[in-house]
């Protein structure tokens, strides 16, 4: 696979990605407009603040999905000479607003609940009342599911939120429903208090998306899973002994590049190196996605005794350290008396004495030898 190929599939999984969530928002505004008719009517018919605050949720929910979509759209711009890996992080700041309007959603309804708390209104409900909002929570139910999924299913997170905002909605109609139907059999008023109760959740609910999607945008550790799976798949090229480093960089849902350190036996021609770095590009994209924009190589001894057990003492006086995790891409150099690998250090140490005590520990094991070490954050591994 060539690099206009993999270009051409990212572009039409994007547009189909765009046309998902497109179409999935479309839907969600309309349902969503036209729950906000019946409710509103309703709530002003019955004099009911928990109506018309569910109302008021569902507009919500409409612009929310107005936001989605310009998001999708702008994200899906192709990439130019200002933003050359393109605008896909645009997504998250659409997910961010979406969070915000979860956010105010929930605020809102806590804030009208108390004054009615404080100011009681008696409700007037009715039986169309009744079957209005129970008709209410089935769509919103249905539409939820629906709207998540697709998310979940296009990796994208302003849709995963709409859809979880379209299930705790229907949550806030069925608490409605529960104080309609306590209100019409004995004549007592729960509503106020149970908006209350249901805007704890919605705010509780915004916060999460937000943290969730400032993860994104701060930029994460990567699922151990998925880094597994790449070194898998790397490690299945023949000559490969071994994979490291792996480190990834996320430009949006669907658009992922990285790069990783690969361990190569030094008696590997330079061609035979481009032969196996450009199958594992070829491999890695194939079967995750994930674009390696980089592949460096450690050489590893295969023929020097020596080298094979001066590795052995160094490794294992580096590793009886708990703060330093893992040692790789060991070389050395017998006759220029050289001796170089990384060693991936905790965060709880700091990093420039570990790696001075390693140089002087190492150092007095081969005081022939020159030490480079190369410190390594734990970001995958």
């Amino acid at each position: 696979m060539n690099g206009n190929e993999q270009t051409g599939d990212l572009t039409v999984l994007a547009a189909d990605r765009e046309k998902v969530i497109v179409k999935t928002s479309v839907i969600g505004i309309v349902t969503n407009i036209l729950l906000v008719a019946f409710k509103a009517s309703v709530g002003l018919m019955s004099h009911s603040i928990a109506v018309i605050l569910d109302a008021i949720n569902n507009l919500s929910d409409a612009l929310s999905s107005i936001v989605t979509i310009i998001g999708a759209k702008l994200g899906a711009k192709q990439p130019d000479k200002k933003h050359p890996l393109g605008y896909g992080r645009i997504e998250y700041l659409s997910s961010m607003i979406v969070a915000a309007l979860v956010l105010y959603a929930g605020i809102t309804s806590l804030v009208e609940s108390v004054k009615k708390i404080i100011k009681p209104e008696a409700a007037d409900y009715s039986a169309i009342t009744i079957i209005i909002i129970a008709v209410a929570i089935v769509v919103k139910l249905i539409l939820g599911m629906y709207v998540k999924k697709q998310g979940q299913k296009v990796h994208s997170g302003a849709l995963s939120a709409s859809g979880s905002d379209a299930l705790f909605d229907a949550i806030l109609s069925a608490s409605v429903l529960a104080s309609a139907v306590v209100y019409l059999l004995w004549v007592v008023s729960l509503e106020a208090y149970v908006g209350v109760v249901i805007a704890g959740f919605i705010i509780k609910a915004g916060i999460e998306m937000m943290i969730e999607t400032l993860n994104d945008i701060i930029g994460k550790r990567e699922d151990a899973q998925t880094t597994k799976e790449l070194k898998r798949i790397i490690c299945e090229e023949e000559s490969v002994l071994g994979a490291y480093d792996v480190t990834l960089f996320n430009y949006g849902p669907n658009k992922n590049y990285g790069s990783v350190h690969i361990e190569l036996p030094d008696n590997l021609r330079v061609d035979d190196v481009d032969k196996i770095t450009r199958q594992i590009q070829i491999d890695v994209y194939q079967k995750t996605g994930i674009i390696l924009t980089g592949i460096g190589v450690y050489s590893f001894n295969t023929s020097d005794d020596e080298a094979a057990q001066m590795r052995n003492a160094i490794r294992k006086t580096v590793l009886s350290h708990e703060w330093a995790l893992q040692m790789h891409g060991f070389y050395a150099d017998t006759q220029k008396k050289t001796v170089r690998f990384d060693v991936v250090v905790s965060f709880d140490v700091d990093r420039q004495e570990a790696i001075q005590t390693l140089l002087e520990e190492t150092s007095a094991l081969y005081p022939d030898y020159e030490m480079m070490i190369i410190p390594d954050v734990d970001v995958a591994d």
